[in-house]
């Protein structure tokens, strides 16, 4: 110890020699460095709460439609002004077709992409399959059963953009064809941080670390699309992996693997047609529902067992968009050959059809394809062609329908939102940001100048947007 340190000891000493008047001194200088320490602290305190006030929220965006498969992101601070030159980070290039959103974790970015190969002698472009109802159909749009494919999972730095690994999942023929407009790669992956799941239809589930090392594969065989390819995605639930396998020869299932091993947790057949809407997870009071929809059937399972929780009558229409949830209430659409829409009461036992625990329906403003979104107190409808309505969630009551984007065109994303905004991007790759509420308003337009047909992503205060070639990063 040195000296001043040791005089300064001493005042805790009755003997002190500095008699009364040098103990007062002292205790002012004690009292004013108390008093120093004492503000530093409240500043430094008040430094914290403000920075925590005004930070941004950092999320992943682990699957199919976000952190809770909806669409919806808490991220604050993002950019909502963008072009192909403005609040561009990054831009790469990716070889391929593919219709998969991108998925993030980390710093980390994996999507999946399909590459034409050869051709096959002898086999045509669209395979005929025998339906539900005994007739053959083939899709008069149908291509790609001719050719050899590859398909690939594909890791991008979140930060750079640089392709870090590419893996082959699969390479060779195809079991069925895919529409034109579509992709063999259209089913988005999965991750838990540990762990990446791709799936490519007949074609197989690969499970992945983030290195890149194949971990598990399970192979389909035969998954019928009606000819047009597949489209639902992946979802996960504690340790597993589950998915729903319609097909269009009635020879539909849902199952679940073990996510670390590959090993079948449950099956369970389903007595529907071939459908492309992913599942969705339904938290109730009392238990976690997992709720497919189907023409023939909308079905809860428990995601632990598989076993039928309860059932309500089907959409009687294609099951392409995926469900949207508040708490307990889901709501299930279609939008061909006829528009609905369903909102019903998770928690039911056994057939709910004609019961209390359908809350209300719709039948008019439905999509095809790109999937309706849940944000807040309303849900937002959308035809493939931008005609938006807005129901209130709780009731169905309509606030609006028939609104429009600025200009006619189609869409095939699904909409995303943040920060009260909601965001609509067309094929042609303008995205419209509207403002969440009963009124419908458009704040503005924003064009990359490139064909879009995935799901926008929102991670790290960034939003990433797959066009037709490349990925981009949009961030202030």
């Amino acid at each position: 110890m040195n000296e001043g340190a040791a005089t300064e000891c001493r005042p805790y000493n009755h003997r002190s020699p500095f008699g009364n008047q040098g103990k007062g001194n002292y205790i002012v200088k004690i009292f004013n460095r108390i008093s120093a320490a004492f503000i530093i602290s409240i500043l430094l305190a008040l430094a914290f709460l403000v920075s925590t006030a005004t930070a941004k929220v950092s999320t992943n965006w682990p699957q199919w439609r976000g952190p809770d498969g909806q669409g919806v992101s808490v991220e604050t601070g993002l950019p909502s002004e963008w072009s192909n030159t403005k609040n561009v980070k990054w831009k790469t290039p990716l070889a391929g077709r593919g219709h998969s959103s991108p998925i993030v974790w980390g710093k980390k970015i994996f999507l999946t992409t399909a590459l034409d190969g050869e051709v096959i002698p002898g086999r045509t472009p669209g395979v005929t399959h025998k339906m539900s109802d005994g007739s053959d159909f083939v899709h008069p749009d149908a291509v790609g059963a001719n050719l050899k494919h590859t398909f690939k999972v594909v890791c991008v730095d979140r930060d750079t953009g640089k392709i870090l690994w590419e893996r082959v999942a699969y390479e060779g023929p195809v079991y069925d064809s895919r529409h034109k407009k579509a992709s063999f790669a259209s089913s988005t992956p999965a991750t838990d941080g540990k762990y990446v799941f791709a799936f490519f239809g007949s074609e197989g589930l690969y499970a992945y670390d983030f290195k890149g090392t194949l971990l598990w594969k399970q192979q389909f065989n035969k998954l019928g699309t009606a000819s047009v390819g597949y489209g639902v995605s992946p979802i996960l639930y504690e340790n597993l992996v589950i998915l729903q396998c319609d097909d269009s020869g009635l020879n539909s299932f849902i199952v679940a693997f073990d996510k670390k091993t590959g090993k079948e947790a449950w099956r369970v057949p389903r007595k529907v047609d071939v459908t492309w809407s992913t599942p969705v997870l339904v938290h109730t009071p009392a238990r976690t529902e997992l709720v497919a929809s189907a023409a023939e059937a909308i079905i809860a399972y428990d995601p632990l067992t598989g076993k039928e929780l309860w059932r309500h009558k089907g959409l009687e229409s294609n099951a392409v968009p995926t469900a949207v949830v508040s708490k307990d209430l889901v709501v299930v659409t279609s939008g061909y050959p006829t528009k609905i829409a369903l909102a019903i009461r998770g928690g039911g036992n056994g057939d709910v059809t004609g019961t209390s625990r359908l809350v209300w329906s719709y039948n008019k403003g439905t999509a095809y394809v790109p999937s309706p979104i849940l944000y807040g107190d309303y849900v937002y409808l959308m035809t493939d062609r931008g005609l938006l309505t807005c129901l209130d969630a709780k009731t169905g009551k309509m606030e609006y329908e028939g609104a429009r984007v600025p200009k006619a065109t189609t869409f095939m994303a699904s909409p995303v939102a943040y920060e009260g905004k909601i965001l609509l991007t067309s094929e042609e790759g303008d995205t419209y940001v509207l403002k969440a509420g009963p009124k419908h308003e458009v704040i503005r337009t924003n064009s990359l100048g490139e064909p879009v047909y995935a799901s926008p992503a929102i991670a790290d205060g960034k939003i990433f947007i797959r066009g037709q070639e490349n990925l981009y990063c949009i961030s202030d």
